[in-house]
């Protein structure tokens, strides 16, 4: 079947269940048949049958409000600040016009979906946008707002984008010999430049785009996969891109792809979303402070978001006519996934480990390793020498404890040099839980400013935290990250005592 036939096939069974003309429009939004209606409602109450016909036609269905019935913006806001309770602390309203949802960002969101409450159901009605209602993150976050608002300007273009990306997706899969190789083009048998290229008779997805740490006087094509090889060129011919987390030796150069010739979509988890565009905008600054070569512009970092389709971990979609990637927890960084493609129908199956943590740490909770099926799996192996021996966070924990009373004793200063993502927000929670509890003495932290936003990103996404520390920040407000002995220091302040 083609996009016609989809889009076809799809209004004559609305219109069979809902005569009464309540279908205003349908069209594709990346792998997604969008069905706009007038009667959001009367949809809301039978999501039994949507789920039904996304069954039978075998695409995911999202049932939206026609744009024409949705008050508008500045009304909607107005009304909405009217409705919600001061109570409930309204911190934030953005609107989603491409889906028809309202966010509103609230301290005490319980206040305003309690049961007996009507609040949710007078926006509705009186605004037609769906509003939902999440927790105010308890940190500001530069970056989630600006990129937030960089997906708001380029709604219109990334509407042409997804429509695109949606006629591609329902064409019919080449018939014929099939067949699946894996063409390994940076990041094996090395660290740094992690690219990989899964290939079949019908598509081609890179997973990563990666940098290797080279120095600033060096040419920046030596930290590049191999991205010149006859199995990616042109760039254009790739189908999609996955993005397994924001790790430069990941994400570094996913930006040079949109610079020479690629167009397609990239994949990768929200909170991957943001600290990537953080991670390769610093990267950006700190080459040209170095005076070293930079292989792109932040103009093709905006390029990377307004082709970025975000999954949550366990969402499943078609990314090309012949494969469907499922994200599922990595436990290394924020929002890290392993890719799970399921090619064919039924074919094979690979998985894509990404950088994984096998162990419950002070964030995350540990590394996935259920999967429905897999023919291979690679696997990343950074620390997996035969003799190589990974501590506890106990002993971990000990040990910088054991170095920082052992210093401090002596009048010294601990210089803890850590990758600003990941890593240096464990070692936030263990220097405050470790003064909080006079395992160490009390002493100022002074941290490198984007240091300071990586948490805040944390405290934008806590369900991707475990459990002990989403409740920490967002139920009991013992954010350990707001703690009085982290100070911020700004580039301009370095070289002060």
């Amino acid at each position: 079947m083609g996009f016609h036939d989809y889009i076809e096939e799809t209004k004559n069974i609305f219109n069979r269940l809902y005569p009464d003309n309540k279908i205003t429009d349908i069209d594709y939004e990346g792998p997604t048949i969008v069905v706009y209606t007038k009667d959001p409602e009367l949809f809301a109450k039978r999501d039994d049958l949507v789920r039904q016909i996304a069954q039978e036609i075998r695409r995911r269905i999202a049932i939206r409000s026609d744009p024409s019935i949705l008050l508008p913006e500045d009304q909607a806001r107005e009304s909405i600040e009217k409705i919600i309770p001061k109570e409930a602390g309204l911190e934030d309203i953005y609107f989603e016009p491409d889906t028809g949802e309202v966010i509103i960002e609230l301290d005490e969101p319980s206040i305003v979906t309690a049961r007996g409450t009507d609040y949710v159901q007078e926006i509705k009605s009186r605004t037609q946008w769906s509003p939902r209602i999440v927790r105010a993150p308890p940190m500001y976050s530069r970056t989630v707002k600006e990129v937030r608002e960089f997906m708001r300007e380029v709604k219109q273009e990334r509407r042409e984008f997804l429509h695109n990306l949606g006629v591609k997706l329902s064409g019919p899969p080449m018939v014929g010999e099939t067949w699946v190789r894996l063409t390994a083009l940076g990041g094996h048998s090395e660290v740094g430049r992690s690219a990989t290229l899964v290939s079949t008779k019908n598509s081609k997805v890179l997973i990563d785009c990666g940098m290797m740490n080279v120095g600033p006087d060096a040419d920046p094509w030596d930290a590049a996969p191999y991205l010149y090889v006859p199995e990616v060129q042109p760039l254009s011919t790739i189908d999609a891109v996955i993005l397994t987390h924001a790790h430069l030796d990941h994400s570094g150069l996913l930006p040079l792809l949109f610079k020479y010739g690629y167009d397609g979509p990239v994949y990768m988890t929200p909170p991957t979303r943001d600290l990537a565009a953080l991670l390769q905008n610093d990267y950006i600054k700190v080459a040209r402070m170095e005076g070293g070569k930079v292989p792109y512009e932040s103009k093709y970092i905006r390029e990377e978001l307004k082709h970025t389709i975000t999954l949550r971990y366990g969402e499943t979609t078609d990314i090309t006519r012949d494969m469907r990637l499922t994200f599922y927890n990595a436990g290394h960084i924020l929002g890290s996934a392993s890719g799970h493609l399921h090619i064919g129908d039924g074919l094979y199956n690979v998985v894509l480990s990404g950088d994984v943590k096998f162990e419950k740490t002070w964030l995350f909770n540990p590394a996935n390793n259920k999967f429905p099926r897999a023919e291979t799996f690679m696997t990343e192996s950074t620390y997996g020498g035969r003799d190589d021996y990974s501590f506890t966070r106990e002993e971990a924990t000990q040990t910088l404890i054991d170095v920082i009373n052992r210093t401090h004793d002596r009048g010294g200063s601990v210089l803890i040099p850590v990758f600003a993502v990941g890593r240096s927000q464990e070692v936030m929670i263990v220097l405050e839980d470790a003064m909080r509890n006079g395992r160490i003495p009390q002493m100022d932290v002074y941290l490198d400013g984007m240091i300071m936003e990586a948490p805040a990103i944390h405290a934008a996404y806590p369900e991707y935290l475990n459990k002990e520390l989403r409740e920490a920040i967002m139920v009991k407000k013992e954010n350990p990250f707001l703690s009085p002995i982290f100070k911020k220091v700004e580039t301009r302040d370095r070289g002060r005592k």
